[in-house]
C-alpha cells in the first residue's frame, strides 16, 4: 500500500526533497504544489491520504488554506500536518511531532526518519490505516 502524501509548500527545493525522501522506498507517493491555491486545487484532484502543509506562504496563509480544505466536503477529512520552521525539535515534547488540539505540528528543517514516523502517526490517530 502507498500512502499519498500532498506536500503544500512555497520553497520549491522543500518540495522537491520532501518528495524525492519519501519515495526512495516505495511507500510513499508525493505530489506538491508551491502556493495555497494550487494546493487546494490538487488536494481536490489527487485526495492524498495527509497534506504536509506549510505555515507561511506569501499567496496564502496555511492556515487560511486548512480553512478553506476544511470547508470542502471532499478535502474535509483529509490530516494535516503542519510542517513549519517556527517550532524547533527542542520545543517538541517527544522529538518527532507536537500536538495542539487537532493540529499536529513538526519542525523544519525535516528529518526524513521523524516525518515518515510523524505520517504514520498522525495517519494512525486519524484511523486511515
Amino acid at each position: 500500500m502507498s500512502i499519498k502524501v500532498l506536500v503544500i509548500d512555497d520553497e520549491v527545493d522543500f518540495c522537491f526533497f520532501v518528495q524525492k525522501n519519501l519515495m526512495q522506498n516505495g511507500e510513499f507517493n508525493v505530489v506538491y504544489a508551491t502556493n495555497g491555491k494550487n494546493g487546494i486545487k490538487l488536494a481536490e484532484k489527487e485526495k492524498p491520504d495527509i497534506i504536509l502543509l506549510d505555515l507561511f506562504m506569501p499567496d496564502m496563509p496555511g492556515e487560511d488554506v486548512a480553512i478553506a480544505l476544511r470547508d470542502k466536503a471532499s478535502t474535509a477529512n483529509i490530516p494535516i500536518l503542519y510542517v513549519t520552521a517556527l517550532v524547533s525539535y527542542d520545543d517538541m515534547d517527544d522529538q518527532c511531532e507536537n500536538r495542539i488540539g487537532n493540529i499536529y505540528l513538526l519542525p523544519k528543517p525535516v528529518n526524513t526518519k521523524k516525518l515518515m514516523k510523524a505520517i504514520t502517526k498522525v495517519l494512525e490517530e486519524a484511523g486511515k490505516i
